[in-house]
């Protein structure tokens, strides 16, 4: 009885073994015949890292108007060593029919040399911003194609064709870029490389993520490592809320076609850009990132014109007479002029009974006022020669440095710290480089230089530069760091964090500054800016004409309301003659335009004349000028 039970025990014991061997056999037979998990595992060439790249932040205007969005798009990347192997096989006319590019585009995109930012080893961008449409084909294909492989990314563009200085454009990051970045960027990432792209770019870009995925020897994914258990999320970009108001924008790049300068418009109570303009200019779209954007870059840059250059930041200009309402402040301040003071003109500035400086005919100057009202040359150069000989004129040293004392508190002849790269200092002229320019002579005379007082001679602004120095003015004694951000969206939970800016008081007394501002209104009322007169807004304004070779150029500088100033603007245009004629016209239509909202009907032809007015020689251009 106890050997039967000991037989039927084996037995089973025999035939669960003999079950879990054909388990186990059948479990084989499935993965090595049936299967192609393991095996394409066994194929695999190790595991890689596939960068998960984020959304780029947006930016919008102060007002929530997109200025950038972001679009779908994938790129098609090589790995050359995977590639080199089946070359041999490898269908390149069709390769190129799926993608629509060329063979010399194709032979073209591979690199000669390897080093740097490209090696056979790793995947590098082969073509960028393929459409879905064309990636769609493409995938299904992709299998023919060794090496090769796509990835979704997304790619910025831009709804407006305006504001293309102020919001740059993107590129593909340097290995200078890549050895700097601390691990940020490999081959292939774009990054800003101009305007607020380029400012904001730690903050704009996000970042990274990774995922971990197996390869087969031909390159294609081939599952996930660990179920994705190692891979780490992207971080979205921060957004921007400029401060530009995108109308404005608009319509002040419209009234500067065909036209070469710039316009700055500042809202004096807080520092905030609402508008910045360099002319010529170019659509924003045409320099994002595609196979047409090398041909496009080089037309601009070869484009007499210039459009590339950013006039409103980095050009630099002679500010004309409205440097002329300086002169008075720092004058009245130090007690050299009073408010009052009537000075004679005729026909300009004169010593030892010859013209020195000529002035246009106008009434006589009974005090600052009318010396403003009027752009008088002789009432200033005198009020200016005063000042700098007020410690004698044989030591004009002293004067003249006290007297840029006064302007670097403007924040002239000096960067001012806006948030946006490139930005220049301008030119003060000191006394030491007068000293030094005089050396052979052993002394230099105040008189010499005369054409410092009509904001001439070694003076260079820029056009923000002068901008901000009127908003000073509006504000009666003191500015605040211009800046193009108004808040940023931190984080995913997009908490917003509200800049501030900086506030900067200028010593000079608040009734000069009051004497200056009704100098300036009568100027728009009865000088020589009556074509910028709106009614029921009291526009304040300065006229400026500045002697050129080759054509003299038009400036005007102005703020409104005069009580409650919620727009400083200064608008320059080369070779544009008086500063009345043109650059008063375009800065009074934009003020109306951001205070009313629309331009009245009784000054519809101002606006016909000014968008019809072509300053840029067309011939010497071979792009359309917009």
């Amino acid at each position: 009885m106890a050997a039967d039970t000991l037989d039927v025990r084996t037995l089973s014991i025999r035939i669960v073994m003999i079950a879990i061997l054909v388990l186990l056999l059948g479990k084989a037979f499935h993965l090595q015949v049936v299967s192609d998990t393991w095996r394409t595992r066994a194929d695999g060439v190790g595991n890689s890292q596939i960068d998960q790249y984020p959304a780029r932040g947006l930016m919008t205007d102060r007002n929530g108007k997109l200025l950038t969005i972001n679009e779908p798009i994938y790129q098609v990347e090589l790995t050359y060593n995977q590639f080199e192997r089946r070359a041999a096989e490898f269908d390149t006319t069709k390769f190129c029919q799926l993608l629509g590019i060329t063979r010399d585009y194709f032979e073209g995109a591979i690199p000669e040399k390897w080093g740097g930012k490209y090696s056979p080893s790793k995947p590098f961008t082969f073509l960028a911003n393929v459409s879905p449409d064309v990636y769609a084909t493409f995938q299904e294909n992709l299998f023919q194609f060794p090496g090769f492989s796509a990835s979704l990314r997304s790619s910025r563009n831009y709804p407006h064709t305006v504001a293309a200085h102020l919001l740059g454009y993107m590129g593909e990051v340097s290995q200078r870029t890549i050895d700097r970045g601390g691990g940020r960027y490999t081959g292939g990432d774009y990054h800003g490389i101009s305007g607020l792209e380029y400012q904001y770019e730690a903050a704009l870009r996000g970042e990274k993520g990774s995922r971990l995925v197996y390869r087969d020897r031909l390159g294609r994914e081939a599952g996930e490592v660990l179920d994705g258990a190692l891979d780490v999320n992207a971080t979205v970009g921060t957004d921007l809320i400029t401060t530009i108001d995108l109308d404005l924008q608009e319509y002040g790049e419209e009234l500067m076609v065909n036209k070469i300068g710039s316009i700055v418009a500042l809202e004096p109570s807080t520092g905030e850009i609402l508008s910045m303009i360099s002319a010529p200019t170019y659509d924003p779209r045409s320099l994002r990132i595609g196979r047409d954007r090398g041909r496009m870059f080089t037309r601009l840059q070869n484009d007499t014109l210039q459009p590339l250059l950013n006039r409103a930041i980095n050009g630099k200009y002679p500010p004309g007479s409205p440097f002329k309402t300086l002169v008075a402040l720092i004058a009245m301040q130090t007690g050299t002029l009073t408010p009052d003071r009537g000075i004679s003109c005729a026909g300009g500035f004169t010593s030892g009974g010859r013209v020195l400086l000529g002035c246009h005919s106008h009434p006589y100057c009974t005090n600052v006022e009318d010396a403003i009202a009027q752009s008088c040359n002789a009432y200033f150069v005198t009020a200016w020669l005063e000042n700098i000989n007020r410690y004698g004129s044989l030591t004009p040293e002293k004067g003249l440095d006290e007297f840029n004392h006064y302007l670097y508190q403007f924040g002239l002849g000096n960067k001012l710290g806006v948030d946006f790269p490139g930005e220049i200092a301008g030119n003060v002229p000191t006394s030491k480089y007068y000293t030094d320019r005089f050396a052979e002579d052993q002394f230099w005379r105040a008189i010499w230089i005369r054409s410092l007082a009509i904001g001439q001679g070694e003076y260079e602004l820029t056009a923000l530069q002068t901008a901000n120095f009127v908003a000073a003015i509006a504000n009666r004694g003191h500015w605040y760091t211009p800046h193009l951000v108004k808040q940023v969206q931190e984080g995913n939970e997009g908490l917003a964090r509200t800049v501030t800016a900086q506030r900067h008081d200028i010593d000079i007394d608040r009734e000069y500054f009051e004497t200056v501002v009704r100098g300036m209104r009568k100027t728009v009322t009865e000088g020589t800016a009556r074509v910028a007169d709106v009614p029921g807004i009291d526009i304040c304004g300065k006229t400026g004409t500045i002697q050129n070779t080759h054509g003299d150029h038009s400036s005007f500088v102005a703020f409104a309301p005069a009580d409650d100033p919620k727009i400083a603007i200064m608008v320059y245009v080369e070779n544009g003659g008086f500063g009345g004629s043109v650059a008063a016209p375009i800065a009074s239509l934009m003020i109306e335009k951001y205070l009313n909202g629309e331009i009245a009907e009784n000054r519809k032809w101002v606006e016909t004349r000014m968008l019809e007015k072509d300053m840029t020689r067309r011939g010497e251009s071979t792009i359309r000028v917009k």
